[in-house]
């Protein structure tokens, strides 16, 4: 049985979770950045991308840096995705199809 508590709680956490991602989109639809601007925000789904990637690729050991060679191989057709088809969605379907199942079988 779920308290009504806990029912407000998950809604509060649904609304304070939505309004920083929606609102910035409502904002900028409405007005025209500068080509400065744009160029720049065109950078972030790669920085995100690799953070994410260098994160879980690189470990490191008491004898230094070791690459994590499921991540790589994972990572490799799903960077060839990315560049091939220039889709952001196609390439995280792709790459989390591949995780998943990389991590299924190993």
């Amino acid at each position: 049985m779920i308290s009504s508590f806990m029912i407000w709680l998950i809604l509060g956490c649904m609304l304070v979770t939505i309004i920083p991602r929606i609102l910035p989109f409502i904002f900028v639809r409405s007005i025209r950045l500068p080509e400065v601007v744009l160029k720049w925000l065109s950078f972030i789904p790669i920085c995100i991308f690799t953070a994410l990637i260098a994160e879980h690729l690189f470990i490191h050991t008491t004898t230094g840096v070791t690459i994590h060679w499921m991540y790589l191989a994972v990572l490799i057709p799903t960077v060839l995705m990315a560049v091939w088809t220039k889709s952001l969605s196609l390439t995280v379907l792709v790459g989390v199809l591949l995780m998943g199942t990389a991590r299924w079988f190993f």
